[in-house]
């Protein structure tokens, strides 16, 4: 299949890669901008482990084609470390709470909830249930998942972070 050279903005940074027109997002930040966070669990856009963000909503990059992603912004977990290479206030949280076990599910889960954040600042815990609802955790049973994304949703509140 013929492959184009098409240009992804990821965590800030441009990329010029080649792809064919089923090329999967997941695929291409995996192989071909070397950003291993993001996850590919189901390949079926059923578990959620493949989240990024592109323009700030949460999408599974399992199931997004990578051609038609050109000209939007794309987060993946790396692109949540401030310049200093300090961890997100959700991430801090994630490990703080011990919500992260395999961390499989991990990146998903932060990404889920960082939209969920940027939208809903102070959310209830049904809230922080339903953001993250399409995101599947193997391990934790979610009781912890659930308390760190409260506990980053203070942290953050306090100082203003996003």
């Amino acid at each position: 299949m013929k492959q184009q050279l098409i240009e992804l903005a990821i965590n800030g940074q441009n990329y010029t890669v080649p792809v064919s027109p089923r090329d999967l997002l997941v695929d291409v930040i995996r192989k071909k901008a070397g950003l291993t966070g993001t996850k590919k669990g189901c390949g079926l856009g059923d578990c959620g482990a493949c989240t990024v963000l592109i323009d700030g909503e949460p999408v599974l990059s399992c199931i997004t084609l990578a051609i038609a992603c050109q000209g939007k912004k794309i987060t993946t977990i790396e692109g949540l470390t401030d310049e200093q290479g300090n961890l997100h206030p959700i991430q801090q949280a994630f490990l703080e709470h011990g919500a992260v076990q395999c961390g499989f599910c991990t990146p998903g889960m932060i990404l889920a909830a960082k939209s969920l954040l940027d939208r809903n600042p102070q959310p209830a815990e049904t809230d922080i249930k339903h953001g993250i609802a399409g995101n599947i955790c193997r391990c934790t049973g979610y009781k912890k998942i659930v308390e760190a994304i409260g506990a980053a949703a203070s942290e953050i509140s306090k100082g203003g972070v996003k």
